[in-house]
């Protein structure tokens, strides 16, 4: 297993940081060795300690660990997209919380990416025709962790979701890549229409707490949405909007304001 080990992560840059912040851990707590062996440095690759955190956060009476695991190993083999967009939004994370100093964090103690990579887990079930399964990982994602993401969602890479408490996001919502969001976040519907029917967020999207984004509209890339809006209608790309009902007031304030986080506006 040690060789093992040491050979993934000479190539796995992330890996291997993962499992030195482990081993420091550790000897600065020594009472979480064993969580962290078993969370961390039992496993070869990020992809296997991520099949053991989602048998181990989602299994009940209804679904055992074992069957748990081998869907996320299969799902992780097959489809190694999965792995680059958990070793993306790994990044996002540490590089937009404050409050994450290390890459292990995440992976440990943070349920919005822990949220995040079981949805890709149900998505990837979706895709293969698995629909009831998928929508057996929707429902214990959200009762574990309070974070409801429908499986036919799409969800792109580098998401960040800080503290991740009471986000929804709909069947046919549309999330670009590098976008962050913070909690009780909704990307939901207007009504009890079918079909395409829930928001789309261009690329670098930054979302405010509380922001509810409703209806089949577009988000343009690189945009604000003040904490408390609620969005109804399109926003152009590069702008601030705020309120309810939401309108533009002004510009994002930045080129990128879902990586500098900032939600201040100031004389918007």
């Amino acid at each position: 297993m040690l060789e093992t080990r040491s050979k993934v992560t000479a190539i796995d840059p992330v890996w291997r940081r993962v499992g030195e912040e482990a081993v420091e851990a550790i000897r600065n707590e020594p009472l979480l060795g064993g969580l962290i062996h078993s969370g961390l440095l039992h496993h070869s690759t990020l992809e296997k300690a991520l099949a053991y955190r989602f048998s181990l956060k989602l299994a009940s009476g209804e679904m055992s660990e074992q069957i748990l695991r081998e869907i996320a190993d299969q799902a992780y083999e097959t489809d190694p997209e999965i792995g680059a967009a958990a070793r993306s939004d790994l990044m996002a994370v540490y590089e937009r919380d404050p409050a994450c100093h290390r890459f292990m964090q995440p992976l440990l103690f943070f349920k919005g990416y822990q949220a995040v990579q079981a949805y890709r887990i149900g998505h990837w079930l979706w895709q293969t025709g698995r629909t009831d399964m998928a929508y057996f990982v929707q429902m214990r994602v959200s009762e574990m962790f309070g974070v409801d993401i429908h499986p036919a969602a799409r969800i792109g890479k580098g998401i960040m979701i800080d503290h991740a408490h009471s986000i929804v996001i709909g069947e046919t919502a549309v999330v670009g890549d590098n976008v962050s969001m913070l909690h009780s976040v909704t990307l939901g519907g207007t009504g009890k229409e079918d079909g395409d029917r829930h928001p789309k967020i261009g690329n670098g999207v930054l979302i405010g707490a509380g922001a509810k984004v409703l209806g089949n509209i577009s988000v343009g890339r690189c945009s604000r949405i003040a904490a408390g809006s609620v969005v109804l209608q399109d926003v152009p790309p590069n702008s601030t909007v705020a309120g309810v009902p939401a309108r533009v007031v002004g510009k994002a304030g930045c080129a990128q304001p879902a990586l500098t986080m900032d939600q201040i506006l100031q004389g918007e």
